[in-house]
């Protein structure tokens, strides 16, 4: 596990082989920094399920100003911290041990709001819906935000959409799919280029 590029590029990161962390596939995290460009420069990143950092880091590496890490796990915590210090990211990166849900109405009471927000659970376990129905009454992502979902495709996600989101993108790799949601009244400029679905070369396909 690597990061792709940026200020770190080309950078291993450390990966347990004592405990079960699904770090997202390079192939996968790729595709999805493809998708997001260049709105990850000087954003504030939510890590919810940080794992080994993976997705927090590519983000910090391409430009992004704050990365706020959370987990409930002690031993992801400790590798995240490992991987923020490989990386020389102390400065702007920030860890909190907490399980998601509590994250985000603590994050929202100490007035923080991201712009971009990682969902990356563990697959099949519901989670991916509980953060769903949570940030549809906790607004923790900015107005122009993106909120960034990796989930099973066994993950059913009929209905789930919060209320005020919409989405406006999804990708199929294999097992794994990326959703991406946005505020319904998200000011114009912030969309994707749909219409180029499957030609950036991204290796998926629309779920």
């Amino acid at each position: 596990m690597r990061i792709i590029t940026g200020k770190a590029r080309g950078l291993h990161l450390t990966v347990p082989k004592n405990y079960d962390v699904r770090p997202t596939a390079d192939r996968v995290k790729e595709s999805l920094f493809n998708i997001i460009g260049q709105r990850v420069s000087g954003a504030a990143v939510l890590d919810l399920f940080a794992g080994t950092g993976n997705l927090g880091l590519e983000a910090w590496s391409r430009g992004a100003r704050l990365i706020q890490f959370v987990d409930h796990n002690r031993d992801s915590l400790k590798l995240v911290r490992s991987n923020i210090a490989k990386c020389r990211a102390e400065q702007d990166c920030k860890v909190l041990k907490h399980d998601a849900e509590a994250a985000v109405d603590l994050l929202f009471r100490q007035g923080q709001r991201f712009d971009l927000i990682f969902v990356d659970p563990p697959y099949n376990k519901g989670w991916v819906q509980k953060v769903l129905h949570k940030l549809e009454s906790v607004p923790l992502l900015t107005e122009s935000g993106w909120l960034i979902l990796e989930h099973s495709r066994h993950d059913d996600l009929t209905g789930q959409v919060p209320a005020g989101y919409e989405q406006f993108r999804s990708r199929q790799y294999g097992e794994t799919i990326l959703t991406f949601l946005r505020h319904a009244s998200a000011p114009a400029g912030t969309e994707v280029l749909d219409g180029t679905a499957g030609g950036m070369g991204d290796g998926g396909q629309d779920a």
